[in-house]
């Protein structure tokens, strides 16, 4: 894409940005896919482990990092990383623990209404099956046990599904379609049990104002809604009285974000003001931006939820890369992201 073009197109989205009292409306899906999901660890080794052996995660690559461009990106001073990005089926996390400065670990009286919750939901072929597999190594329960969600409830009726916790004590699901719900791919004939990643789930304190960042700034679309209660969805979230409203959005590929509006109880606590980047409840999404100039358009929008000073780019011997790393409204964080070959991106100035 040519200069003036770039331009156009930051200029176009950027005037279909209203003031902060209006809806933000972006002219075209800013983002193009959610690439991956962020877990930050305390111990790199004792988790991969955990994901591996458990839950049949394949490594892909490992690796330390530290220096003044990690620091800006991360928007932690000092930071020395190891990172490892595993992946199940088509999906990737990437696990990451802070050599240095460490962070502190998730609150042991962390709820699921709080709204520093995030989970990922992995899909599986078999949930008796699986749920064994959970008993066999001796998994923390977060849910009482694994819930069929009712059949009074279209939207979600036959859904199987059961949370638990890492090492680390984070939330991670395993959910189980029934046949008509899910992607087309999750009903394939497979021998595996974990077939991969459907959906990162986040909690929020309003839903409208979520679609107005998730859908209506960055351009992914609404696939499902429902509203979830009574005795499986209380037992599912571990939550006395839960009743959510339940809102599924997706990007061209990758997994899902599904924003969890707890009606009832309204108790959640937010997060805490002096949580920082290396702490554990630091998830991150990470998003793949358009192009360079949909990055940049979101910059000043964004800028009163900056993690990172702005756009920070790198650039190695291949690809230059921007990224903007930001929160939401709640605090959830996310990490969009563009990369082009070197050539490219210095043509493109």
């Amino acid at each position: 894409m040519s200069v003036a073009n770039q331009a156009i197109l930051a200029f176009a989205i950027v005037t279909c940005l209203f003031s902060h009292n209006s809806r933000i409306v972006a002219s075209e899906p800013i983002v193009e896919g959610v690439t991956r999901v962020s877990l930050v660890v305390d111990d790199l080794d004792r988790s991969l482990d955990f994901y591996s052996k458990v839950l049949t995660f394949t490594k892909t690559a490992e690796s330390e990092v530290t220096g003044h461009d990690l620091e800006r990106l991360s928007g932690v001073f000092g930071a020395r990383i190891r990172t490892a990005k595993l992946t199940l089926g088509t999906e990737e996390i990437e696990l990451v623990e802070y050599l240095s400065p460490p962070g502190r670990r998730i609150p042991e009286d962390s709820r699921s209404q709080d709204r520093w919750f995030q989970h990922l939901a992995i899909v599986v072929s078999d949930m008796t099956a699986a749920y064994e597999r959970l008993r066999k190594f001796r998994v923390e329960h977060a849910s009482s046990g694994p819930q069929r969600l009712p059949d009074w409830n279209p939207n979600a009726a036959g859904i199987e599904a059961f949370y638990f916790r890492d090492p680390d004590h984070h939330t991670l699901e395993i959910i189980r379609f029934p046949t008509g719900k899910g992607l087309p791919r999750w009903h394939e004939p497979t021998n595996r049990l974990f077939l991969g990643i459907d959906h990162t789930a986040i909690v929020v304190s309003s839903t409208e104002e979520s679609l107005a960042f998730y859908r209506d700034m960055l351009g992914m679309r609404v696939t499902g809604t429902s509203e979830n209660f009574g005795d499986e969805q209380e037992h599912l979230n571990n939550v006395f009285g839960a009743r959510l409203r339940i809102t599924s959005l997706r990007a061209a590929s990758g997994p899902g974000v599904e924003l969890l509006e707890y009606l009832t109880p309204r108790d959640g606590r937010m997060r805490p003001m002096d949580a920082r980047p290396n702490d554990l409840i630091h998830w991150k999404t990470h998003f793949r931006a358009k192009d360079e100039a949909a990055l940049h358009s979101l910059a000043q929008p964004l800028r009163r939820n900056w993690i990172s000073p702005g756009e920070v780019r790198l650039s190695d011997r291949e690809t230059r890369t921007a990224a903007l790393h930001a929160q939401d409204d709640d605090g959830h964080a996310l990490m969009i992201e563009t990369s082009a070959p070197i050539s490219t991106a210095q043509g493109a100035r």
